[in-house]
């Protein structure tokens, strides 16, 4: 009986000890290895509400790029010397990157003299048969430093645009007429655009030391004797092309100004754009593609509606060559799309109502934004004092043979004239003279209209429609803009 006892206990012993094993070898599942003990945890990854999220900004790059064009004026005459020659001007147009200023008006501009080109023989030749020994020669230009206000000294590289250094002046295009788009007249805050235009243009070269009058007819004068000194008239535009990009650093693109662009443009608001298609009456055709750059943003109630860069597309829609009588020129387009710098485009109705160009071109405009070459009526003075310069020499007097020797060939013809005791030549100066007077001033070919690239524009732009190309924001780190 005590042996069974003893073996029970013993079979009892040995089920505690290996329950007490099997609890050590499986020990109870923590909370962190349990997926059903924390619910929460299983739908929301554990992290510490005191750590921040990163932030993701969007920045725009200031930058003016390569090929963008600084209008520079000189401010004083310079009469021309040697190729080195130093040479100043200012800038009579802002620059922005995207909607930043970053070259105010008046900025300084430093270059020099970079080539002298010499004259043909036949251009020689035909111009001692007008008395004129040192005909002008070619000038060529070179912009390589800026000088802003605050005493920082930025180096450009720039190469002229052809087309360059003329003396411009700002034409707008004429009210008198009626439009063939929507509206049928200019509307009021058109006019005062145009207005603001002009004002803004002649601001910008107040900064020019024009001469007055008598320093004017100094130059006439000692420009009509055989030799004389070329100078680079003050006022004297060019376009410097920038060879390399100008940096401005970066700005973050809020919120409100990407809400803003591509908004609709309020009617009757005139855009700064430079056209960067050059045309010519002479060879442009029918259909010919054109482009303009805003060169200013489009901000209202200060809202940026159209940052700088935004494109302005469309085509010729009329052209007509010069031809001979004195028939002059025609051209017109009119811009259909606009092109924001991230793609987005918009229909448009735009025509060009104000334009900068050199005043020997005399350009009109009209109220479609038409343009045409007008004749000076100074051709009638011009060719009745050419007239009357020879009739002067019915008379074989040392005064009449003077006058027909300036008819035909200036001091030198003067010269001749009073010198040489020949009725018959002095009568052939002024013949010739006369003849040439009426040649050149109503039988020859007219002026065609011509629109260099980078011409500064003022356009009439109202929205039609808006046809979304793409969705990209409006710009990217990247810097594409």
């Amino acid at each position: 009986m005590r042996f069974l006892h003893l073996i029970g206990a013993i079979c009892l012993t040995c089920s505690c000890g290996g329950w007490t094993m099997a609890q050590d070898s499986n020990p109870p599942p923590s909370s962190s290895t349990n997926p059903d003990a924390n619910p929460v945890l299983k739908r929301r990854p554990a992290e510490s509400p005191e750590t921040p999220k990163p932030i993701i900004k969007e920045n725009i790059d200031l930058t003016v790029p390569k090929g963008t064009a600084l209008q520079v004026v000189l401010d004083s005459e310079i009469r021309v010397q040697k190729v080195g020659q130093p040479i100043h001007g200012r800038l009579v147009e802002p620059v922005y990157a995207f909607d930043k200023l970053v070259l105010p008006i008046g900025t300084k501009v430093a270059g020099q003299i970079a080539q002298i080109e010499s004259v043909s023989a036949g251009r020689r030749t035909l111009a001692a048969l007008d008395a004129n020994l040192t005909p002008a020669r070619k000038i060529t230009v070179e912009f390589a430093e800026l000088f802003l206000a605050d005493g920082t000294h930025i180096p450009i590289q720039t190469s002229v645009v052809p087309g360059s250094g003329q003396v411009i002046r700002f034409v707008a295009a004429s009210e008198n007429q009626k439009r063939k788009g929507a509206r049928d007249v200019v509307t009021e805050k058109e006019r005062q655009a145009k207005e603001e235009a002009r004002r803004q243009f002649d601001s910008a070269m107040q900064q020019v030391k024009e001469p007055g009058k008598l320093h004017r007819l100094e130059r006439y004068v000692v420009a009509q004797f055989p030799v004389h000194p070329q100078y680079i008239d003050a006022g004297t535009m060019y376009f410097a092309e920038l060879r390399k990009a100008l940096e401005f650093g970066s700005e973050p693109l809020t919120p409100e100004m990407a809400a803003s662009l591509n908004a609709e443009i309020p009617e009757g608001t005139l855009v700064h754009a430079r056209l960067m298609t050059p045309l010519n009456s002479a060879s442009s055709q029918k259909g010919t593609e054109v482009e303009a750059v805003l060169s200013r943003p489009l901000v209202n109630d200060g809202k940026l509606i159209l940052p700088q860069g935004s494109e302005l597309k469309g085509s010729v829609v009329q052209v007509q060559p010069a031809r001979h009588w004195k028939h002059n020129g025609q051209l017109r387009f009119v811009f259909r799309d606009l092109v924001l710098p991230n793609g987005i485009e918009s229909k448009v109705e735009a025509m060009v109502q104000g334009v900068q160009s050199g005043r020997a071109d005399n350009l009109q405009l009209d109220a479609e934004g038409g343009a045409e070459a007008k004749t000076s009526k100074t051709r009638y003075l011009r060719s009745g004092i050419a007239v009357g310069l020879a009739a002067a020499t019915h008379e074989d007097e040392p005064l009449n043979r003077a006058e027909g020797g300036a008819g035909g060939f200036k001091v030198v013809g003067i010269v001749i004239g009073a010198s040489v005791h020949s009725q018959p030549l002095a009568i052939a100066m002024g013949a010739f003279g006369a003849s040439r007077s009426i040649y050149n001033n109503f039988m020859a070919r007219g002026t065609e209209v011509v629109f260099a690239k980078h011409t500064p524009m003022e356009i009439a732009v109202d929205t039609r429609a808006t046809v979304p190309k793409q969705t990209a924001s409006p710009t990217s780190n990247n810097g594409s803009h």
